[in-house]
């Protein structure tokens, strides 16, 4: 349990303290909230390659579906060839999850050491302990942004911002789906509102991350639209 304790001083929230404060002094302008920008965006870049995978994978999985469709009606009065056209399918793209699953895992774990930076580490004295010896410290941190303190719970107008981002983002996604299932509209409407709840409850700093991370991946989404445009399939081959 020490070990695993020095880890994630060591190796995680040191680092990501010190990155940090280096953005908030050196790009963003002595403003927290841009640093935490600068940060996201950071992250997100190094993980681009997965996020070109992930993209790929949806890619795959556009085609898969239409495939998956025309074997339902090529094979609808036969249901073990329409089985048999499925297994195929499947093969054939080896569709795995595991690029979207390790950048979430990474998301999730920036927003735990978020929270224990800005609950447990900006103070003077704790801040001046983690810096490394070749970092100034920045004098008071400043963070107010647009008007809002984002070490501060309970922000609604932010929380509601990304979970409105969340809502419009689903369902454009979805815009072209001419019937909804009843599970499909308890996710469109209950997911924005239990992410409002959950970032409600958390620094304001959250809903930053979470809404420039919605903003970076939608725009890498619409990128890849263009450049990995899914053909049209005609046919089971």
């Amino acid at each position: 349990m020490e070990t695993l304790a020095l880890f994630w001083h060591n190796f995680l929230f040191q680092p990501l303290l010190n990155a940090l404060i280096w953005l908030y002094s050196n790009v963003a302008h002595n403003n927290m909230g841009w640093a935490v920008v600068w940060l996201t965006v950071c992250l997100r870049v190094i993980l681009l390659p997965l996020n070109i995978i992930s993209e790929r994978n949806a890619v795959e999985h556009e085609v898969a579906d239409q495939e998956a469709e025309i074997a339902i009606k090529a094979f609808k009065n036969d249901p073990v060839a329409q089985k048999d056209a499925f297994r195929r399918i499947m093969k054939k793209h080896r569709i795995s999850p595991w690029a979207k699953t390790v950048m979430l895992l990474i998301q999730v774990l920036v927003l735990l050491l978020l929270y224990q930076v800005f609950v447990n580490g900006m103070s003077g004295m704790r801040l001046a302990k983690e810096l490394y010896p070749f970092f100034d410290m920045p004098g008071r941190i400043n963070n107010i942004f647009y008007g809002f303190d984002i070490s501060q719970l309970h922000n609604s107008i932010w929380a509601g911002a990304a979970a409105i981002y969340l809502l419009l983002s689903i369902f454009i996604e979805h815009r072209k789906r001419t019937h909804w299932e009843q599970a499909q509209m308890f996710y469109l409407i209950i997911f924005p509102l239990f992410t409002f709840w959950a970032l409600w409850l958390l620094p304001m700093v959250k809903s930053i991350f979470i809404l420039t991370t919605m903003l970076f991946s939608d725009t890498v989404t619409t990128f890849r639209k263009f450049i990995f445009r899914p053909k049209k399939i005609e046919e089971i081959k």
